[in-house]
Formats: structure tokens, C-alpha cells, sequence
């Protein structure tokens, strides 16, 4: 296997391309927010995610609790845009030998409040020793309707549950000494990149009602999980500046919000297409849950953002990426 540039997305092009993916069963392998399996009568949804300390999180500011928290919640997170229901979890867990017990002890009482929070069994993983603390969960879940990336046609409606860019400004306060405690307001924004909460009950409503035809959790930012619908479903997409959802704690910072609503990872809400035909079906969700109408999918290619005067312009994935320059 050999890598011209090493780079996210071809790193992960190449290892889609290498790697045998016809096996019985398999109903969706790389390239969408989790894996699908189908064994007898049940679908499986697999995903793995890795937290890694000065890449994903730094130890002097991040809570241990909240991280642990954290660190299954993003991965119920894929689940949820699947459309699923998570079950089980597996921790792999790598500490340095100079890590406090206490520090430890709060790590995993974060994993246990999360795993009860939303009903999932840790039932195994591995430890070991190393310079930095390395994070990585692996969650089983099941489905019945599973929702992909790649079902976005012309016409369709585009949709976010919630807001946009609290957790970015959330990791930029901390980046600045900002604490948990300090500010009401900041707080808000502080607990959105701490501590996310994955759309796991909103992800199953969407499934039961059959409403969206494409999904996927916002983790990299709004304009690279916009660009990974349209590209696998081979359509482009219009929003709309002025229907971006922004809270008024961000709104308060007035500190470039529409670069946090745009660009900004880790919101963890849920974005979607529906069809005009079954529009009618989101009218229930929308009584529980805060959900925006933001643009509208059309026959051809790329995302354009339409600004506030009419303005039209390409939007550029510009959310984080490995291995980026």
C-alpha cells in the first residue's frame, strides 16, 4: 500500500480501496459515520473513535470526569446517526505511569455515568502503559431503518438539530484560561465541548418515523459533514446564512460566530435531508426538538453558502482534518 501524500481522506480512501469489504452480512464498511452488519434478523452498527491527549483534548483543562463522559458520548454519537440504538461498549485505555489514581478514578466514573445515562454495557476492553493518554471506545449498537450518507436527493429539505459552533468557542474560551464556574454564559459554551450530548433519542425518532433520507452527526464541522453528504450522494447543496442556528451565548461573544457555526467540530447535533413528501413527518419532532430548516439539496455538485444580501458563494470544507497542513 502506498500513499502519495498522507493526508485524512486519503488515508482512509486508500484503506477502503485496499481492504476486502465484500464479506456476508456487511451492509455498510467504511466510509459513513459507523459500520453495519447484518447477522439472522438483527443489524449491527459498529463504531470506534480515539481521543488522544494534546490532539483531542488537553489534560490540564479537561475535567476528568467530563472526559470520560466524553469519550463514550462521541461515539454514541455515530449511533445516533445511524439511526440506532447503542448497547454495548469496549475501553481501550492507555495511561502514563504518573497519572494521579484520583485522576483515574474520576476517568471511569465519567464512562459510568455516561453508560447509564444512556442504558450501555461496558463489557471489556484493555489497559496499558504509555507517555500520554490514549482513548479508545468502541460501541455496538442495533437498528432496524438505518440511515446513511448517501440517500440525499434534489429537492430535499436540509435540517440541523440545534445550535452550531458552541462547542468551538467552547475550546477556544479553555484554550484562553477560561474556566467552568466563572461566567453563566460561558459555561454553556465551556459544557458543549467538555461534555457533549449526542442526539441518540432524536436519531431514533428520525429512524422510527422514516423521515430522513441521509443523516450524519456534525464532529468535523458543518461544512465538511455538509461536503461528506453531498459527495457520497453525488447531489450539491445550497443554506442559508441567515437560518443558521446560533445561541445567544454565542451570540453574546459576538466573536465571529458564523466561522464557529461553519467550521466549527464537535457540535455532535444531527444533520439531515428530508423530502418534500415527507416534510409533514418532522412536525411532531420539531414539538421536542429544536430543529432548523438551513437550505436545500439540488441536482449537481459542491456546497454554496447564501449570504444575508444574496450573495452566493462556494463553501470549502474547513473543519479539522488530520494530518492537514
Amino acid at each position: 500500500m502506498k500513499f502519495s501524500r498522507l493526508t485524512e481522506k486519503t488515508l482512509i480512501d486508500q484503506i477502503k480501496k485496499e481492504f476486502d469489504s465484500s464479506k456476508p452480512g456487511l451492509i455498510q464498511g467504511i466510509g459513513d459515520d459507523a459500520a453495519v452488519v447484518e447477522i439472522g434478523p438483527k443489524k449491527f452498527i459498529l463504531t470506534k473513535d480515539l481521543l488522544i491527549e494534546g490532539t483531542h483534548f488537553d489534560k490540564k483543562s479537561h475535567p476528568p470526569f467530563l472526559l470520560g463522559r466524553k469519550s463514550l458520548n462521541v461515539n454514541l454519537s455515530d449511533i445516533a446517526a445511524m439511526g440506532g440504538t447503542p448497547m454495548y461498549s469496549l475501553l481501550g485505555l492507555s495511561l502514563p505511569e504518573s497519572i494521579p489514581p484520583k485522576w483515574a478514578e474520576e476517568f471511569m466514573a465519567g464512562i459510568q455515568s455516561a453508560c447509564r445515562e444512556f442504558d450501555v454495557a461496558l463489557i471489556g476492553g484493555d489497559i496499558s502503559q504509555s507517555r500520554i493518554i490514549s482513548i479508545s471506545v468502541t460501541v455496538v449498537g442495533e437498528g432496524t431503518h438505518i440511515i446513511k450518507r448517501d440517500g440525499a436527493c434534489s429537492g430535499d429539505g436540509i435540517y440541523i438539530s440545534g445550535t452550531l459552533g458552541d462547542s468551538a468557542q467552547g475550546l477556544k474560551l479553555s484554550t484562553k484560561g477560561v474556566r467552568l464556574g466563572d461566567d453563566n454564559n460561558t459555561d454553556v459554551l465551556l459544557t458543549a465541548f467538555f461534555d457533549p450530548s449526542p442526539q441518540v433519542k432524536l436519531g431514533q425518532r428520525i429512524s422510527e418515523n422514516q423521515v430522513a433520507s441521509s443523516l450524519i452527526d456534525v464532529s468535523d464541522g458543518l461544512s465538511v459533514d455538509l461536503n461528506h453528504i453531498c459527495e457520497q450522494s453525488r447531489v450539491g447543496a445550497e443554506i442559508f446564512a441567515e437560518k443558521i442556528p446560533v445561541s445567544d451565548e454565542l451570540k453574546v461573544l459576538r466573536d465571529d460566530d458564523m466561522a464557529a457555526c461553519l467550521h466549527g467540530g464537535e457540535d455532535y447535533n444531527l444533520l439531515f435531508t428530508v423530502s418534500e413528501q415527507k416534510k409533514s413527518r418532522l412536525e411532531s419532532l420539531k414539538k421536542e426538538y429544536e430543529i432548523s430548516e438551513i437550505g436545500q439539496v439540488f441536482k449537481g455538485s459542491g456546497v454554496f453558502l447564501v449570504h444575508k444580501d444574496g450573495t452566493r458563494e462556494r463553501l470549502k470544507p474547513q473543519g479539522y482534518q488530520h494530518f492537514s497542513d
